[in-house]
């Protein structure tokens, strides 16, 4: 793989100076945060050897914290179980990749495709507590997702319309939802 070998010859687990929370979250210790294209190639090598397929680099420190700001790489094999927020604003700044962010109304019907890629918008903002997904058109998208804290895990309510992140309906449900986005085109 391309990225392992860039990354061992330039020993980027030594150049980047992040603190390791798992094999798919990342924090940037520097009191002034930047990321160049070695935090890229890093970020899409993790994303490729997670199980999940994604990986992210926190440029927030705390969970605690009430701003977020999150480097992220998501492969088009991974699964983002549609899901909405009660109290919380989310924005994507495109950086590399093509995907379709989704969103659907409280019954499972599309309300909305937002199309990211080099050919469409490069930005998005949902400040609305509604449904949505992202479907992946690349092997791999690279996103700038700022959102605000603080950072609770049963805050997010998953739709009830679709499969849970593991489940055998996944890959249908995804060809399915494919299908229905393409008609926003």
């Amino acid at each position: 793989m391309a990225y392992s070998f860039l990354h061992q010859l330039l020993n980027l687990d030594m150049l980047l100076p992040l603190k390791k929370i798992n094999n798919e979250v990342f924090i940037a210790t520097d009191e002034i945060v930047r990321f160049d294209k070695e935090a890229i190639v890093f970020l899409k090598e993790k994303a490729q050897e997670s199980a999940r397929g994604r990986s992210r680099i926190c440029a927030h420190k705390h969970p605690e914290d009430s701003l977020h700001e999150m480097l992220i790489a998501i492969s088009s094999e991974s699964y983002i179980r549609p899901h909405r927020h009660a109290k919380k604003v989310e924005s994507f700044h495109l950086i590399e990749g093509e995907a379709d962010i989704v969103i659907f109304s409280d019954d499972g019907g599309i309300k909305d495709v937002i199309r990211l890629g080099e050919s469409g918008n490069f930005y998005y903002r949902l400040d609305i507590p509604s449904y949505h997904t992202i479907l992946i058109h690349s092997p791999l998208l690279v996103i700038h997702e700022i959102t605000n804290g603080p950072f609770d895990s049963s805050a997010s309510d998953f739709a009830v319309f679709s499969p849970e992140e593991g489940s055998e309906g996944v890959k249908a449900y995804i060809d399915e939802l494919k299908v229905r986005a393409e008609k926003y085109s």
